[in-house]
This record gives structure tokens, C-alpha cells and sequence, in this order.
């Protein structure tokens, strides 16, 4: 990754290392969790794509095998900031249907930037995603969805 990338990046990690964090609103979270073999403690910055209640939903972007994703999968994580809010968190990872549900909530929510998020999701997916119900059950199945709360 070139430098200029890095930054632009890095850039909302900084917002939240500097306590202004809640200006992302609640498009977007913080994720506290801990390495799953290191133990190290790491922050990731994510889109959040639903809210249903006190559960924001985020996207592994990365797919499976992205580092924070099997982080949490291995170890439970340890916090989530939105907004001004701060809490000790747990997840779970959406089944496909509700997944799907999501996916079809977030398109329709930012439907004026669609054709920017179909482009960006195709060259994540590694396919043409064109906003249809099979192309959304195939991105749930690759891309998988994960729901972030207050620990009980």
C-alpha cells in the first residue's frame, strides 16, 4: 500500500486516537479487539451498513479472512465506540437471509451513491455486483456480516 493510501486510511483511526472520533456520527465504528495469537490489542475502523436497536452491523470487507474478523471470531471483542458512546461489546455473525436484509436496507438508504457502492463492492467481491437479490445472497456468503452490541 502507497503512503498517500495509508494515510487516507489511517486518517479515522487519528479522529479516534485524538477523541474526535464521534464526528464520523454513527456511519462509521471504532472496534477494540485483541490478536488472536499476539494477544495485542488492535483498532479498526468500520462502516456501519445497519442498526437494529443497540446492534450495529458492519461488513468484513475483506471477506473471512480478515484479520479483525477472525480476531473477534477467536476472541470476544473487547469494545465498540459510535457517536459519542463507548461500550463493552459482543457480536455475532448474521445469517444469510438477515444478511441479505441488511445489504437491501443499506442500498436502498444510500441509493443516490449506488452506482459508486456497486462499483466499489464489485472489485471487493471480485465479481460484477449489480445490486440484485442473487448477487446480495452471494456477497452475504462471501462477505459475511457481523453484529455488534452491548455485552450482556
Amino acid at each position: 500500500m502507497n503512503g498517500v493510501v495509508r494515510v487516507v486510511f489511517r486518517a479515522p483511526i487519528r479522529l479516534y486516537d485524538k477523541g474526535f472520533g464521534w464526528l464520523l456520527g454513527h456511519r462509521f465504528l471504532c472496534l477494540t479487539h485483541l490478536g488472536r495469537k499476539s494477544g495485542r490489542m488492535y483498532r479498526t475502523v468500520l462502516e456501519v451498513v445497519g442498526v437494529k436497536g443497540d446492534e450495529y452491523v458492519v461488513v468484513a470487507g475483506l471477506g473471512a479472512g480478515a484479520d479483525w474478523f477472525r480476531n473477534i471470531q477467536a476472541r470476544p471483542p473487547v469494545e465498540v465506540v459510535v457517536g459519542r458512546r463507548r461500550f463493552p461489546a459482543e457480536h455475532r455473525v448474521l445469517g444469510e437471509d438477515e444478511a441479505v436484509a441488511v445489504i437491501a436496507g443499506y442500498e436502498h438508504r444510500n441509493r443516490f451513491v449506488g452506482p459508486v457502492v456497486r462499483f466499489a463492492l464489485g472489485k471487493l467481491l471480485g465479481w460484477r455486483y449489480d445490486g440484485s437479490d442473487f448477487a446480495r445472497r452471494r456477497m452475504a456468503r462471501q462477505l459475511p456480516l457481523v453484529g455488534l452490541r452491548p455485552r450482556s
